[in-house]
């Protein structure tokens, strides 16, 4: 091979090599689903036929589903395991109560279910292109050993008849919640299991956390007439509901005692729904966005007049939203009035009430679990902490604070204070508290993310939300993905950010040592590290003359620094800290006598553990 078709074919597979980061292969999906509920019984029954294509290069033997809804049975692994977590103390509150690690709103609930208060899905009949399989069951997880391989490149065809009885409301899914919701369908239907290139992911539904291939979802529901339904997706027979989703209005036109709501969307991983006889809906139109709907029990005039106000607010924020996260790639969204608190799905939200904050988390989870889709149960706070970033970052932007972060930052805080600290990269469903899941996936989590913009510069971040966004949607990043996105945009490099941030519980703690006289009219300000994390150091030096200097000193690891983030100071870049030394010399070309103070980081991004050493002032 001559040097000219050497160099040609190492830059040809340069080239596929790039193109195949946001073009790997991932499976596709195609679900029929028909259901009927019972609402005197809570009963449904229903078929499903799923085409799944393997676009994988591997030949597929067996295929998992997830039968969610066998978790809210006694003795099963999430009722093991919030049994478990009730007999974890993790401390006593101001009135001296017991604080115990479970998630209240399951505690010990599941045990105590009568038969006809339980959930199950219960399979019928399974065939694979016509053939039927006997089905292996364990809990929540379906096996279906195959009699002919999937093969790579092609197709199957499942068909599924199951009969599921709605459990009561506990987490997520149920019937008669808190606030009176007569149906919350989520996890309702048998689930096909991610497979990718770590290849199957059958988790037990223990407590948290989805991930599931994109496709297409038809989904026809029948059930009482009286029932209003919303949900993922758009209602293709919109005429024939009524309810304010056509051009009818109120109940709708039949003489028959059920309906029939038909729903379409394309390019979702997971399809919710709710139902209600007593739901009503405001609609609202962003101009140059989606279609939105507000759906929830009217009980008076104020209660409507708090949902109308979260319209307002969501119709607000999103030309914000679109600038700084990217466009909403669905044509409607769901705000419904369900559940236990909030849950995210594609295109839908359950949540209890028209707070703000809950709404904005969970519709900021429509850009990173809904069109990103990383793993949740792996990376939860890739999904969590980019949600909670959304949310609290669009609230600093209609509160005009800027310094919306810190509350995260204050969570994180009390973790590393609890010493119960496990690191992120722990799955969701194996930390041993929810107290350290909880705080990792979004107090951390979050941290990540604004963290990451005081390393790359506000400026840079925001190229990075909205690249990340458009290069990684509906394609299942992974963490070295994202931070792939990162370095491409700051031109920095940022792996060793993640290692220390998301596999280690390493701490950052850095310090203001002595600030002495030098020679030839300087100062020498010593710097110390004494957390276990390496990490750029913003340094505040304020002078006499009311002069501020911002000095940026980046880690070596990251082979360059940031731009200057703004116009209040006079920046300068002094070389890089080695992250090997534990001490820096800084030098500063004035007397000490004109120096007023120095502060390390007074923007509060960096998450330093330790503050009260990280201000000196010229007492002199």
């Amino acid at each position: 091979m001559n040097r000219v078709l050497l160099y040609t074919t190492v830059l040809l597979f340069a080239a596929l090599n790039a193109h195949a980061q946001t073009d790997r292969w991932q499976q596709k999906i195609k679900y029929s689903i028909d259901v009927n509920l019972d609402v005197k019984t809570n009963i449904m029954k229903g078929k499903e036929v799923v085409t799944y294509w393997n676009n994988s290069p591997d030949s597929l033997d067996k295929i998992f589903v997830h039968l969610f809804w066998n978790a809210f049975q006694p003795g099963s692994m999430m009722d093991e395991r919030s049994n478990y977590a009730g007999r974890v103390i993790l401390g006593r509150d101001n009135k001296g109560n017991i604080i115990r690690d479970w998630d209240k709103r399951v505690a010990d609930r599941i045990s105590k279910l009568a038969p006809d208060e339980t959930g199950y899905q219960r399979i019928q009949t399974v065939r694979v292109n016509g053939q039927v399989i006997t089905p292996e069951i364990t809990q929540t997880i379906m096996k279906i050993p195959l009699q002919q391989y999937i093969l790579p490149g092609r197709s199957a065809v499942i068909e599924i008849v199951f009969e599921a009885q709605v459990p009561l409301q506990i987490r997520r899914a149920g019937r008669d919640n808190a606030e009176g919701v007569r149906y919350s369908m989520a996890q309702w239907y048998p689930k096909i299991a991610a497979y990718d290139h770590e290849g199957w992911h059958p988790n037990q539904y223990i407590a948290r956390e989805f991930y599931a291939p994109f496709g297409e979802f038809n989904v026809n529901i029948t059930l009482d007439k009286h029932y209003m339904v919303a949900g993922s997706g758009t209602i293709i027979n919109p005429n024939e509901v009524g309810y304010n989703y056509g051009v009818v209005k109120g109940m709708p036109r039949t003489n028959a005692e059920t309906l029939t709501w038909k729903f379409k969307a394309n390019n979702i991983h997971d399809f919710v729904w709710s139902a209600d006889p007593d739901y009503t809906m405001i609609r609202r139109k962003v101009e140059r966005g989606p279609l939105l709907y507000f759906v929830y029990k009217k009980t008076n005039e104020e209660y409507d007049d708090k949902w109308k106000k979260l319209a307002d607010t969501i119709e607000l924020v999103y030309p914000f939203i679109e600038k700084t996260f990217g466009p909403y790639r669905y044509p409607n969204y769901s705000f419904i009035q369900g559940a236990d608190g909030g849950m995210e799905y594609p295109m839908a939200t359950l949540i209890k009430g028209p707070g703000v904050g809950t709404a904005l988390h969970e519709l900021g989870h429509n850009w990173y679990q809904g069109t990103i889709a990383s793993n949740e149960g792996a990376y939860a706070w890739m999904d969590e902490g980019g949600a909670t970033y959304f949310e609290q970052r669009i609230r600093g932007w209609i509160n005009r604070d800027s310094m919306w972060y810190l509350n995260s930052y204050d969570s994180y805080y009390n973790l590393v204070k609890s010493k119960l600290e496990e690191p992120m990269s722990t799955h969701a469903d194996h930390f041993n508290t929810n107290y350290a899941y909880s705080q990792a996936a979004y107090g951390k989590g979050m941290v990540f993310y604004a963290q990451l913009a005081y390393i790359i510069g506000n400026k840079k971040m925001d190229e990075f939300l909205l690249e990340y966004e458009r290069q990684w949607k509906f394609k299942h990043p992974t963490p070295a993905d994202m931070v792939r996105v990162a370095e491409h945009v700051s031109g920095l490099q940022l792996k060793w950010y993640k290692d220390y941030w998301v596999n280690t519980t390493r701490t950052i703690d850095y310090a203001i040592g002595d600030v002495v006289a030098g020679n030839n009219d300087t100062t020498l300000v010593e710097l110390r590290r004494e957390g276990g994390m390496p990490m750029p150091v913003d340094i505040l030096v304020t002078y006499k003359n009311k002069a501020r200097e911002l000095v940026s000193i980046a880690t070596d690891l990251m082979f360059g620094h940031k731009e200057p983030e703004n116009n209040y100071y006079r920046w300068s870049f002094p070389p890089a800290w080695n992250w090997t030394n534990q001490t820096y010399v800084l030098k500063l070309p004035t007397n000490r006598a004109n120096i007023v103070s120095i502060e390390i980081d007074p923007s509060k991004r960096l998450a330093d553990v330790e503050q009260k050493n990280n201000v000196w002032e010229n007492k002199r």
